[in-house]
């Protein structure tokens, strides 16, 4: 069974809105490599074309940034316009940041037991009872687990640090990625190896081409892949699962999606 494309997934505690559900969404850092400790200023948004804003910001209310020893760094001078979210970072510490979106969230469905007619609510396991009334009829929850990132190192990579919830990406340097090289990966699930599970890799400036020239492979057993990058730029990967692994009891069905900025240096 062919697994739903991110772009047609729902991401999340406030599922942004269901407008999202046919635009990439993306972090786009200003620079993904630093010498030395230095600002950096992020990009966030939904949008039809890759890395070109001319849809919607992406919200921030879940963004986690993780420095190289595990703590978190709080985003600086933080701003929502119409197209884009834009926030710094003061990277001190030498390492690779992992800076992500992360949204989790509930979507319920059921029939009105007065009229018979369709309902749905976006929820969280705290307030689903209040959004959802105690006599729905053929209610149907599905849960939701989404994450939206980017990576960036100052001075010498260091290894990543999954957090073991959800689907994630494994890499030894993410930010050290060269055109014509191999790039070893692994995706996660729950910190266990994600097999076959199909991943899509897109280079951006979509809008510039007239094919959007994806690239498509698959994990093995141990969700480890391996990219050959046909050119240098800027590359969004995106992966998708379902399962019946949910943490709330009403869910059913949980619904994983992940999707990365990574650049490709000449």
């Amino acid at each position: 069974m062919k697994l739903p494309s991110l772009r047609h997934l729902a991401l999340g505690l406030a599922f942004v809105t269901t407008a999202i559900q046919a635009h990439n969404l993306f972090l786009v850092p200003s620079s993904t490599v630093l010498s030395k400790a230095d600002w950096i200023t992020v990009d966030a948004a939904v949008s039809n074309d890759l890395f070109f804003f001319n849809h919607m910001p992406l919200g921030l209310e879940n963004l986690v940034v993780s420095a190289p020893d595990g703590s978190q760094l709080a985003p600086e001078n933080a701003m929502k316009g119409k197209l884009r979210s834009v926030f710094d970072l003061n990277l001190a510490q030498p390492g690779t940041y992992r800076i992500a979106v992360v949204n989790n969230g509930l979507f319920a469905r059921w029939k009105d037991k007065a009229t018979g007619q369709p309902r749905r609510a976006r929820a969280t396991p705290e307030n689903l009872a209040s959004q959802v009334p105690a006599d729905a009829q053929d209610l149907q929850v599905t849960q939701s687990a989404g994450r939206v990132e980017t990576f960036v190192t100052v001075g010498k990579p260091s290894t990543l640090r999954p957090s073991g919830k959800g689907l994630e990406l494994v890499a030894a340097a993410p930010t050290d990625l060269v055109k014509g090289e191999a790039a070893h990966f692994a995706l996660q699930i729950d910190g266990q190896p994600a097999a076959d599970l199909e991943v899509t890799l897109t280079r951006g400036d979509t809008r510039y081409r007239d094919k959007v020239e994806e690239i498509k492979v698959r994990t093995d057993s141990k969700g480890h892949f391996v990219v050959t990058w046909p050119q240098a730029g800027m590359y969004w990967l995106e992966a998708a699962s379902t399962d019946a692994k949910t943490t709330t009891p009403l869910a059913t069905e949980r619904r994983l999606s992940y999707a990365a900025t990574l650049e490709v240096m000449p």
